[in-house]
């Protein structure tokens, strides 16, 4: 286990679960929440799949407990950074992770949510109605991640992550 690693994805389960209350669209039964798909962006290209999920779990489960999040934040998160993680470790592009995590949540993450929504919530949406809140707020999120790759801040995450100190 790498503690900087860890430390990093901590980091950022925080920042989440803090901008949870903040920066949200409420749609029906679910909120939608567009700083959560850039954080899987960013951790899919930083860090890799694995702590992108990771992530994903803790800042939905943090959020369902604190009551900022609807059991939909699960599907609404994981699948977009499991596909973002994937698609940018073939690619090498931040470009994948985006397409992969618009993918993974606007659609995958979308349709998913439809059964948790129907027989754990008990709402009688349509299959395809959270397609659209889901498509744009991982649209959104993620191009925020995207603007912010290309920033100085990124480069000194980047740095700090790839460094080994003695």
């Amino acid at each position: 286990m790498d503690v900087r690693r860890l430390s990093f994805t901590a980091l950022f389960i925080a920042v989440g679960v803090l901008s949870a209350h903040l920066i949200y669209i409420p749609v029906g039964i679910a909120k939608c929440f567009p700083v959560q798909h850039a954080i899987n962006v960013l951790l899919a290209v930083f860090l890799g799949t694995r702590y992108a999920v990771g992530a994903a779990f803790g800042i939905s489960i943090l959020r369902v407990v604190f009551g900022t999040g609807s059991l939909l934040a699960f599907p609404g998160s994981m699948f977009g950074a499991a596909l973002a993680g994937i698609i940018y470790k073939r690619t090498q592009h931040i470009a994948g992770a985006v397409a992969g995590e618009i993918i993974g949540t606007g659609i995958i993450g979308a349709l998913t949510a439809y059964p948790v929504a129907k027989y754990i919530i008990g709402s009688n949406v349509g299959a395809l109605f959270f397609v659209l809140p889901f498509f744009v707020s991982t649209a959104g999120g993620s191009l925020i991640a995207y603007m912010l790759y290309y920033t100085p801040i990124t480069a000194f995450f980047r740095d700090r992550l790839t460094h080994k100190s003695v």
